[in-house]
């Protein structure tokens, strides 16, 4: 394939599409890998702080994807050479799931089980996104990337609202959400009718209920899906044949080419990040992973068996937690068993190894799991006197973990006090408070409501509570 010129060390190739803020195109990473860099829009990026946005964005990612979580799109770096900014990617940025969607009809289709392994990991990618106080912004078919063993990653996340200056929220994430699965339905179930009931349920599941919801009306459905569909094979067949279509010989006109001068600059590593080389993952002249890894943070690796097809992923994950399975030992097996007398002198060492087991593992998934909110309270306050200030107090109770929690006050006939506090992991119980100044005369009935915006409930809406008192002067 041809070179397209180069930026930041990896060499870019013919393959390239059009992404939601700029141009994706394939890149050899220094090492030989396949990477991707998507060069970003320069007339978004004229507006006032779109490109500190930007990094703010890219940062946070990074930071999720150090922490464990596989579903979002690994990124390198992100530098600006030439007045331009390009994000550097340690996979490819194709194909898009919009292109797998919409490629030629010669080509092998996906089935129904390769749609709803897609939504089940998409679904889970999210609501670890939106356990951490964050929202993609512009989740569609074009920025769902699929890796060459038929995994779902979200690419651009927050980019796209970064660049306009304004808010991604949950909400749209659910709706975003919703509108995928019924395109999947409509693309890859149309001859499958239970099945595109299931993606139907599961679609207004997301905006009802929330992800958790919709991940499970999948999981529980799972038997009106195409047998074997978990090992994703029909999908990867149609990603090798993807892989070996036509593929540009030339370097599209609308991708410039970028020859490294030395004038090549991270935006990434700088007080303002919080990152430095040795903390952050690897630059963009270090290795990355390759088409043999799993979508994980960068550097990362994991051995694979079968032709192309992963042996676990975290939707194969999911879709086995929501099957019951029963362990049976064989008949030759319970005959070499010695008599029970010989056992009893075992029996109590053994329970006893049993607890300390099932009490590691229940302490390490508090610490390992995403931060969740459980409940919500808020105290009745007192009230004596003229112009006071009344202590509103709350009670948050989360799941043990660790995280960011935003929240907000909402007085009655006042502003909402919006707050983001970061919990510590061990500590369940959590109190806050609200100072509300009430004076005047007469006598008035006043209420405090207590709303969490991030992380959602179990079943994805946001938990609240309130509490009212009388203020008498």
């Amino acid at each position: 394939m041809p070179d397209g010129g180069s930026i930041a060390g990896y060499r870019l190739t013919g393959r390239s599409r059009t992404g939601e803020v700029g141009t994706w195109t394939d890149a050899f990473a220094p090492d030989g890998t396949l990477g991707g860099v998507l060069r970003l829009d320069p007339g978004a990026l004229a507006a006032p702080g779109a490109t500190e946005r930007v990094v703010a964005e890219v940062t946070a990612d990074r930071r999720l994807v150090r922490s464990g979580l596989a579903g979002l799109m690994p990124i390198s770096d992100l530098v600006a050479a030439r007045g331009e900014v390009w994000l550097l990617t340690a996979r490819p940025g194709t194909p898009s799931l919009a292109e797998l969607m919409h490629g030629r009809p010669s080509g092998p289709a996906p089935d129904a089980g390769s749609a709803a392994t897609i939504l089940v990991e998409t679904a889970q990618t999210l609501l670890a996104v939106h356990a951490a106080g964050l929202a993609h912004g512009a989740l569609h078919a074009g920025t769902v990337v699929i890796t060459e063993d038929g995994t779902a990653l979200l690419a651009e996340r927050g980019l796209a609202m970064a660049l306009r200056g304004e808010q991604a929220s949950v909400d749209r994430d659910l709706a975003a959400w919703a509108s995928l699965a019924r395109g999947l339905a409509a693309a890859w179930a149309a001859g499958d009718p239970r099945a595109a009931q299931l993606f139907d349920r599961a679609a207004s599941a997301a905006t009802t209920h929330g992800l958790g919801a919709a991940r499970d009306a999948l999981v529980n459905g799972r038997e009106l899906l195409p047998s074997g569909f978990a090992t994703r094979e029909r999908l990867v067949r149609t990603i090798q044949w993807w892989s070996a279509s036509d593929v540009p010989t030339q370097r599209p006109s609308h991708v410039p080419e970028i020859v490294d001068t030395g004038e090549v600059v991270t935006l990434l590593y700088s007080p303002a990040t919080g990152e430095s080389p040795a903390a952050g993952q690897p630059q963009a002249t270090a290795a990355s992973p390759g088409p043999g890894a799993t979508a994980a943070a960068a550097g990362a690796s994991e051995m694979r068996f079968g032709p192309g097809v992963p042996a676990d992923t975290t939707a194969a994950q999911i879709w086995r937690a929501g099957r019951e399975q029963q362990v049976t030992v064989p008949a030759k097996e319970r005959l070499r068993r010695p008599p029970a007398r010989r056992r009893r002198g075992f029996l109590g060492s053994g329970v006893l190894f049993a607890l300390i087991l099932l009490a590691g593992v229940f302490l390490w998934f508090q610490r390992s799991a995403p931060l969740s909110v459980t409940a919500v309270e808020v105290k009745t306050p007192q009230a004596k006197g003229c112009d006071i200030v009344v202590n509103v107090v709350g009670v948050i109770t989360t799941n043990g973990s660790s995280g960011p929690v935003s929240y907000e006050w909402l007085p009655s006939g006042e502003k909402a006090v919006r707050h983001t506090e970061t919990f510590p992991s061990g500590q369940s119980s959590h109190q806050v408070s609200l100072k509300w100044e009430v004076g005047g005369r007469g006598t008035r009935k006043l209420t405090a409501r207590l709303r969490v915006l991030s992380p959602l409930g179990p079943d994805g809406a946001r938990l609240e509570d309130k509490a009212s008192f009388t203020y008498k002067c």
